[in-house]
């Protein structure tokens, strides 16, 4: 049985997004090593040589490098190379990132780094009917996903979808003509919303897991079949298939912590035939 797994991770991953954003109004915040530090005086070259990340800056800030490097494609990744959900029989993200056909989310505009169907697929949340559902009591992101939608999107250009599916979790590329298809405004208030809501950091990241489809582009059910998924998204095409699955590419583990020793040691201590690099 899968453990809790909150995915503070999509907060990070939005923080990078708005650090890759438009700069279209020339209006951020930079962070300092230090908030309470004295800012060192300008140097010469017109640079702050001591602003560790830029986040939103100033206009008083140099942020050019965001315009002149911003990749025309994008891909947002846990930082694991190896984790539960990463869609790989070793659950290893590089041969998913070695595999990743560029060419693909170029013509997509968005696309899941997951394509087998277990967890998010075809219809995770239906926010009419799930709303207030609890786990034992505790509350959910089914039971929480309509009131989360009210207050992150605008109701009349985004209704409230009947269904919601997407493949888990939160990995995923983008193009950079696709965040920019959104007004700065609609990423300013999502800031905003993750920095107030009173929900749990594991129910506002995952309400966001299964609103990045959305908010990129694709309708709220985004479930396209694993044979499909996997050969437009990674070049694998000769493999036999259900609508939701390809044989051999993901087994669901017993647990989301893999074992010790992982991936050259197995579930039961076993030794695997793991010929993949590592270091």
């Amino acid at each position: 049985m899968l453990t809790s797994r909150p995915i503070v991770l999509s907060l990070a991953t939005f923080i990078c997004l708005l650090v890759l954003l438009v700069v279209r109004d020339g209006s951020f915040l930079a962070s300092t090593p230090s908030n309470d530090a004295p800012r060192p005086k300008q140097p010469s070259d017109g640079y702050r040589h001591d602003v560790e990340l830029v986040v939103a800056s100033m206009k008083n800030e140099d942020t050019s490098w965001i315009q002149k490097y911003l990749p025309d494609c994008l891909i947002f990744i846990h930082a694991s190379r190896f984790a539960w959900h990463n869609d790989d029989p070793d659950y290893d993200a590089l041969p998913t990132l070695r595999n990743f056909r560029i060419s693909h989310l170029q013509e997509a505009g968005y696309a899941n780094l997951r394509c087998v169907w277990v967890i998010g697929c075809p219809a995770e949340i239906r926010p009419v009917e799930d709303e207030g559902h609890t786990n034992s009591g505790v509350p959910s992101t089914k039971g929480v996903f309509r009131q989360a939608w009210h207050e992150l999107m605008m109701p009349e250009e985004a209704p409230l979808p009947e269904v919601v599916g997407v493949s888990c979790c939160s990995q995923f590329g983008v193009t950079r003509e696709t965040i920019r298809s959104r007004p700065v405004e609609d990423y300013v208030r999502f800031r905003d919303w993750l920095l107030r809501t009173p929900l749990e950091d594991s129910l506002s990241g995952r309400v966001l897991e299964f609103s990045w489809h959305i908010i990129f582009g694709k309708e709220a059910v985004h479930c396209p079949s694993a044979q499909e998924c996997y050969c437009k998204t990674f070049g694998i095409c000769n493999t036999t298939c259900s609508e939701s699955a390809c044989d051999g590419r993901y087994t669901l583990p017993p647990s989301s912590t893999l074992p010790d020793g992982w991936p050259r040691v197995g579930w039961e201590h076993e030794e695997r035939n793991f010929t993949g690099p590592l270091g």
